[in-house]
């Protein structure tokens, strides 16, 4: 069987560098690309098609979740293994909605990411055992409950209005939106508005603390406003 080629994706230089090295280690694995943004990563899975991704998801340009996303239609046969500080119940299920077939919190033990890499590859999903035990007990909650609690869902943007959001909470002002995305200034000012009228937020300091809660961008990241 050929080596399993692997996209890293991760906006630290010094944690890619730590991954390849882990995983070129292992003699069946090769990693076949790296990538900074979730931009990029996007780019790269359709170029390369590699058989896992190993995604973070607080990434500049385009989340985790979008990238995902996008990386499972330009490159469907692809395994997207989400590796992320994050651990909560909220970003694992975002993660599972976007298509992702793992979840590791990088705390993570490293023979766990390559038997991770290595299931998924089979077509398993894996998650780190701390998240696979709480998805256990939702799972046998919810069938316990003949009357569950409703839940409120969360509110869906479009995949551009998605990637506006990051860019404004990035930092980005409406002509520099327009050129990343290709979109005419009148365009972004239309998903701009369209972001803050379906989640009820009208400025622009409160989108960047929405999204920093959300782990769509770093509250370190620069166009986070200093309190």
């Amino acid at each position: 069987m050929s080596n399993i080629s692997v996209l890293l994706v991760d906006d630290h230089n010094i944690v890619r560098q730590g991954l390849k090295a882990l995983l070129t280690a292992e003699g069946d694995i090769t990693v076949a690309a790296e990538a900074q943004t979730g931009r990029e990563a996007v780019q790269l899975a359709a170029k390369l098609h590699p058989e896992v991704v190993v995604m973070d998801l607080a990434m500049p340009l385009l989340n985790g979740w979008e990238a995902t996303r996008q990386i499972l239609k330009v490159a469907p046969s692809a395994k997207v293994l989400v590796l992320s500080t994050y651990d909560s119940e909220e970003h694992v299920q975002q993660a599972i909605t976007a298509g992702a077939a793992a979840y590791l919190i990088k705390q993570t033990a490293a023979s766990d990411l390559v038997k991770a890499i290595r299931e998924v590859r089979k077509g398993n999903a894996y998650f780190s055992p701390c998240i696979a035990q709480r998805l256990r007990e939702k799972t046998y909650l919810a069938g316990s409950e003949t009357n569950p609690e409703p839940t409120v869902p969360n509110v869906e943007l479009t995949l551009r209005e998605a990637e506006v959001l990051q860019l404004i909470a990035e930092g980005f002002a409406n002509k520099q939106i327009a050129a990343e995305l290709g979109l005419s200034v009148k365009t972004v000012e239309k998903h701009r508005q369209q972001v803050m009228n379906k989640l009820d937020i009208h400025d622009t300091a409160s989108l960047v603390r929405h999204a920093a809660a959300k782990g769509i961008i770093e509250a370190n990241l620069a166009g986070v406003p200093q309190s």
